[in-house]
């Protein structure tokens, strides 16, 4: 069922007041399409195109047809998604039939009940970059207002999105620091054990537990939590 159109101030509005702390950046970014596709007259289907390095993916559709027509352009290295999100400037589709730029993509895309397309360059930071891609079902779907309600909607996306990139990137840093630190005290502990056992120095106590690493082919972390569990079990209790 076709959802009714939603006013773009009160969409652009909705997008603002969600808070990254409260969600994630996959449930961000298909945010972002659904309110894209309720908000820009003539969206038949929206999706969002994130590009690092040479590999670009659909991380977010509003139907599998957006993303069928996203993956083609990876494939074939080429197409207004991939070219909006290098230039960060908006590609115009205006008719399937006639486009000649990308020919291949137009008729496949005709062919699928797709006529006319826009792509939002959306400058999300310097390592990733994307584009919001919204399809229409008929040929010239979008007028000048519809483009313009797409690049304001673009622009203040492309700000929500760069925000949660960041926020997920630092909560993943955080989370590595965090393992890193128990991976750290758990090693600490296993050469506190043999230096305890052995009377030995602690650079002694971690080329052991480097060479039962190398000699099992486990993780010195693995080693050495499997050693102070040992250690603990043997302990004896009180009471």
């Amino acid at each position: 069922m076709t959802q009714p159109r939603a006013d773009a101030a009160d969409a652009l509005a909705e997008l603002g007041r969600i808070r990254l702390d409260e969600i994630t950046l996959d449930d961000m970014l298909h945010r972002v399409a659904t309110l894209a596709n309720r908000s820009v007259p003539g969206s038949r289907d929206v999706s969002v195109t994130l590009v690092r390095g040479r590999a670009g993916w659909t991380a977010a559709f509003t139907s599998e047809l957006a993303r069928e027509l996203d993956e083609w352009q990876y494939e074939q290295q080429r197409g207004p998604c991939l070219d909006a999100s290098v230039s960060g400037d908006t590609i115009s589709v205006p008719d399937m039939a006639v486009e000649q730029r990308w020919p291949g993509w137009a008729q496949r895309a005709g062919a699928a009940g797709v006529a006319s397309s826009l792509s939002i360059g959306l400058p999300i930071q310097q390592s990733v970059v994307g584009t919001l891609n919204v399809y229409g079902g008929s040929a010239n779907a979008f007028d000048p207002a519809a483009i313009e309600v797409a690049e304001h909607f673009g622009a203040y996306a492309a700000v929500a999105l760069a925000n949660a990139h960041s926020y997920d990137s630092v909560a993943a840093l955080a989370g590595q620091m965090q393992e890193a630190m128990r991976n750290r005290a758990v090693i600490e502990q296993a050469k506190g054990i043999i230096m305890g056992e052995r009377r030995c120095a602690p650079e002694e106590a971690f080329a052991l537990l480097s060479k039962i690493s190398q000699d099992t082919n486990r993780k010195v972390r693995d080693v050495a939590a499997a050693l102070v569990a040992r250690a603990v079990e043997g302990r004896p209790r009180r009471g």
